[in-house]
Parts: C-alpha cells; sequence; structure tokens
C-alpha cells in the first residue's frame, strides 16, 4: 500500500516556548526528507507529530490512506525486561502487536461473538501487511547479512553496543511499513551497517522523513530537507539533496542578513533626513521670528518667504516620516547559538612515545583482541577503525591501562594526560547533579566558574541541577567536550564523539580536533569526518587484529 503524509500549518511548543510553526509538507511515495536543525528545535518533535503520536498546538497532520501503517523507529530502542531478539525485531515491525490482536479476535471467535469476524479479519490483514508471515525467514537471512552471529532468543540487553545497532538495523531491514520515520537511524552503525540502512532507503516506494547527523548518509539519500532554522525564525523546505540544501541554505542566510542591512540602512537614511528638515524648520522659523523682533521697518516679504520656506521643510519632513512607516520591516536574523570551544593543551609530555603495546593480548568472555604490537608517538593523529565488535574500544581500554593484558605489556608512557570522550559517555552518567558531576572531575573549579563554561556549551541553569545521567546523549557530549576544554591533555581519545551532536557542533568539534596540537586517537565511523580532520595513521581492527593502513 502507498501512503502520503501531509502537514499543514503545523506549530509545536515545548511548554511556553515555540518550537517552530508554519510547516507545510507533503511527503509522498519515493521521498526521502531529512529533518535538520540544532539539537532540541524539534526535529524528534516533527516525527511524532508525524506519526500522530502527538497532536500539533496548530495546524494538522493527515494521512492518506487512513489505514496506512506508519512505522517510528529509533536506533536505539529500550530493551524491555527480559526482551529477546526476536521479540524486539518483532516488536519493532509491528509483527507482535498485530499477532497479538488476531489472538484476541480468535478468543472471541471461540465465543460465537458475532463481531469477531470483522476483527479477526482487519487482525489478519494488518498482520499480512507488516510480512507476518513470512518475517521469521527474512529475519534469518538479515542477521546473516548483518554479520550478528548470535542466537536470536538471546536477550537484548546482554548486547554489546554494537550489536545492539545491529539488532535495531535488522528490525528495520525487516519491516514492511506503508510509511517511515526514522530518529537517528545511523547512530553507532559502521560502515558495512551504513552501506546496509543506505541500499533499504534507496529501495523503498514508501515516504520516509528521517533525522540523522550523518553527512555523508543524508547527502547519499535526501530528495529534500526540511530544516528548523531558529536563525531566520522558521521552518524552511528545500527540495533536491543534502548539498544543494546547503548551498541554498547559505544562499538564503546571506539575502537575509542583506536585506536587513538594506533595511536598517535605509530607514536610517531617511531618519537622518527627517531630522535635518525638522531643524532646517526649526531655524527658518526661529529666524523669521527674529527678524520681525528687531527690525524697525518689518519686511512683509521677507517674513511671509520664511514662513513659506519653514512650512515647506515641515511637509518635506513629514513626507519622509510617511516613507519611514511605509518601509516593509525586516526583522534582524537571530544569532542562533553555536557551539564555539578548543581543547586545552597540557603541553608535550617528556617522552616521545605516548603509549604502546608490546605484544599485547586482551580477552573479552569469548573475544580475544591480539596480539598487537604498536607504538603511538607524540604528535600521532591515528583514525581507528573497523566493524562494530572488531575490538576498537577494547584496543583504547587496552592502550589507556583500563584493561590488563592477559599476555604481553601496554599502556600509557609517562606524564601522559588524557582527555577522553568515551563511546557511552560514562563521565556524566551518575545520579549527582551535572554540575556536582562536573565539580568532581575539576575540584580546582568555584561553581560559578562552572556553571560559565557549562553555559556556552549550551548547558544552562535547568540542566546543571539535573541528574547528570537524566540528560540526553547529545547533552552528556556536550558536557563531555566542556571538560575537554576545562582539562589541559596531550592525548586526545574520542570515541564516536558525533554520536548525538547536531551539524554545526559536529562541524565546531571537526575544528577543534584539526587546531588541537597534541596525539589524537579517533574512533567513528563518521565518513565525512574522516575526510575533514588531519589524520597521520590509520589503524584497521576487524575480528581481533589489527593493522595499519595508509590513511584514505
Amino acid at each position: 500500500m502507498s501512503a502520503t503524509i501531509q502537514a499543514r500549518g503545523v506549530a509545536a511548543a515545548f511548554g511556553d516556548r515555540e518550537l517552530f510553526s508554519g510547516l507545510d509538507l507533503v511527503v509522498a511515495p519515493g521521498d526521502v526528507v531529512g529533518l535538520v536543525g540544532p539539537n532540541g528545535a524539534g526535529k524528534s518533535t516533527i516525527l511524532r507529530l508525524l506519526a500522530g503520536l502527538r497532536a500539533p498546538d496548530a495546524g494538522s497532520v493527515t494521512v492518506s490512506p487512513r489505514d496506512a501503517h506508519l512505522g517510528f523507529l529509533t536506533q536505539q530502542p529500550e530493551a524491555r525486561p527480559g526482551e529477546t531478539i526476536r521479540g524486539q525485531v518483532l516488536r519493532r515491525t509491528g509483527v507482535a502487536d498485530a499477532s497479538t490482536r488476531m489472538e484476541a479476535a480468535a478468543e472471541q471467535l471461540a465465543t460465537g461473538d458475532p463481531a469477531a469476524d470483522e476483527a479477526y479479519a482487519v487482525a489478519l490483514d494488518t498482520w499480512l501487511a507488516l510480512g507476518g508471515a513470512d518475517v521469521e525467514e527474512r529475519l534469518d537471512v538479515v542477521t546473516a547479512d548483518l554479520g550478528l552471529r548470535v542466537d536470536l532468543d538471546r536477550e537484548v540487553r546482554s548486547l554489546s553496543g554494537g550489536q545492539a545497532a545491529r539488532v535495531s538495523l535488522a528490525g528495520l531491514l525487516v519491516s514492511r511499513y506503508d510509511a517511515y520515520l526514522l530518529d537517528e537511524p545511523t547512530n553507532d552503525l559502521d560502515l558495512a551497517g551504513l552501506d546496509a540502512l543506505e541500499d533499504f532507503v534507496l529501495s523503498l516506494d514508501a515516504p520516509l522523513v528521517l533525522v540523522s547527523h550523518d553527512r555523508e548518509f543524508l547527502s547519499r539519500t535526501v530528495t529534500s530537507v526540511v530544516e528548523i532554522d531558529r536563525s531566520l525564525q522558521r521552518v524552511a523546505v528545500y527540495g533536491g539533496s543534502y548539498d544543494s540544501y546547503l548551498e541554498e541554505r547559505s544562499i538564503a542566510r546571506r539575502q537575509a542578513r542583506e536585506s536587513y542591512e538594506d533595511y536598517t540602512a535605509r530607514k536610517a537614511g531617511l531618519e537622518e533626513r527627517a531630522r535635518r528638515q525638522r531643524a532646517w524648520m526649526d531655524k527658518g522659523t526661529r529666524n523669521a521670528l527674529r527678524k520681525r523682533k528687531t527690525k524697525k521697518e518689518r519686511d512683509k516679504f521677507v517674513s511671509h518667504h520664511a514662513q513659506a520656506t519653514s512650512e515647506k521643510q515641515a511637509a518635506k519632513a513629514k513626507q519622509t516620516e510617511r516613507m519611514i512607516e511605509r518601509l516593509a520591516v525586516v526583522e534582524e536574523p537571530r544569532k542562533e547559538w553555536h557551539l564555539q570551544f578548543t581543547i586545552a593543551s597540557a603541553g608535550r609530555s617528556g617522552d616521545i612515545v605516548a603509549a604502546v603495546a608490546s605484544g599485547a593480548s586482551v580477552a573479552r568472555g569469548t573475544f580475544e583482541l591480539g596480539p598487537v604490537d604498536l607504538q603511538l608517538d607524540l604528535g600521532d593523529r591515528v583514525a581507528i577503525t573497523g566493524p562494530n565488535g572488531a575490538g576498537k574500544s577494547t584496543l583504547l581500554a587496552l592502550l589507556l591501562g583500563r584493561l590488563a593484558p592477559t599476555r604481553g605489556s601496554a599502556g600509557l608512557r609517562s606524564a601522559v594526560v588524557v582527555g577522553e570522550v568515551d563511546q557511552a559517555r560514562t563521565a556524566f552518567e551518575s545520579e549527582a547533579t551535572l554540575g556536582r558531576a562536573f565539580e568532581e572531575e575539576m575540584p580546582h573549579w568555584t561553581h560559578a566558574e562552572v556553571r560559565t563554561l557549562l553555559a556556552k556549551f549550551g548547558l544552562g541553569a535547568d540542566h546543571v541541577s539535573r541528574p547528570a545521567g537524566s540528560l540526553s546523549p547529545g547533552e552528556r557530549t556536550r558536557a563531555a567536550l566542556a571538560l575537554l576544554q576545562a582539562r589541559g591533555v596531550n592525548l586526545l581519545v574520542l570515541d564516536e564523539p558525533t554520536n548525538h551532536l547536531d551539524l554545526p557542533a559536529i562541524e565546531q568539534l571537526e575544528q577543534a580536533i584539526d587546531a588541537f596540537d597534541g596525539t589524537v586517537l579517533l574512533v567513528t565511523h563518521d565518513r565525512r569526518m574522516l575526510e575533514s580532520v588531519r589524520l597521520t595513521r590509520r589503524w584497521e581492527v576487524d575480528e581481533g587484529r589489527v593493522r595499519e593502513v595508509t590513511p584514505d
């Protein structure tokens, strides 16, 4: 079944703060719409509105046909207690709910309820439309293709982050919805997973709306872009690819700034003209009055001329004021908050070697990394790449001394000061408030200094007083980046740093990494970051083995 989603004049607010208004959007079969905008702008809210999970504060959202099946899927669904891989996939595809409805209708049939026939027929049609008849067979094929070599009856909560990401992807790939709404589907996916997701998106006939901060993925897939632009105070729809959107947005913002500057210059010029005309009018009036008082013989002609000149200037001043009133007001483009930061350097360590591994191996359950022979020198800028589950995070833990090798040796050299943003953002997962958690990391800082720095990273008073673990992943990432600015380091370790950051913040992070003059270990699947950041070496990790390759 083909479906169409239409939004007309849609507005939404969070509390007393308006998120956006005036959203007009039609998503038809074959359309792939990318939602972009800063964190907190309302991208996820738009998905929920389109999915019918929230009513708009203004406007309307319609789906045609009304019985179309919409799939609203997040990349990291919260695993339910005891839920298995199979159970989560069936839930995400909608098949589990359809099966439950069929069973309930079958029980009604057994009681002789005359309404049960129609209820069962509807439930059966839904189950078939969602692919319930062959979902198990397709799931086996998809998990094999994704390299997910685990028992499908294993609990999801027992999986590694990479395995959980592939389970989420598997649930998407076997689904058969009439329309898709995807929130951050690219997070935590390796390059193979991104390729599989791209193939799926490009093969769809169903309409699709997605939020993603993966610029290369957006560039390869979307057919139009919806931007919540708080600098222009509007929701703008751009037809065409993501790269076309970037160019059009740049032109639109430049034109908006030029229009505002032209308006202010024109208004200022008219106001100055009106001021001069009023001054001339006042001067002519004073001269005429003075001449009347001082001349013994009143010259009626001169007096009349002065009065006429004064009245003429008054008329001109009023005409200029009317021109000012008729000017079309152009609002100043809002200067939106942008993350701007640097990574503080602790200076050079005394040793030219930052970390070393010699014949090092380490085991985690059935997985073993090694033997590893690596040397990280001062000033090296290394990208660590490889599929999920290959051992990238294990390699970092080995080099940083968090994991003791079962064989060989590994660890940091002296005078190495590490600044780290780990994949799980564990530095800010505690029940302590964000302010308190940050002060524990920076004990010599005052509370006022902490609040000032966090505010520069978009974390205000309400964030500072909340439990750190209650913050969104994006907010925890910004807190981790704030810690890098506060603490001087000479070894920067970043494990999937772009996850949950908005596009402007990712670009600023790239600039900060490039400007950092210390040693860098970067784990990322962000293809554009690998192209943008200055690198000197690249380590490829696969199935527990590490090899050095030439950077692309």
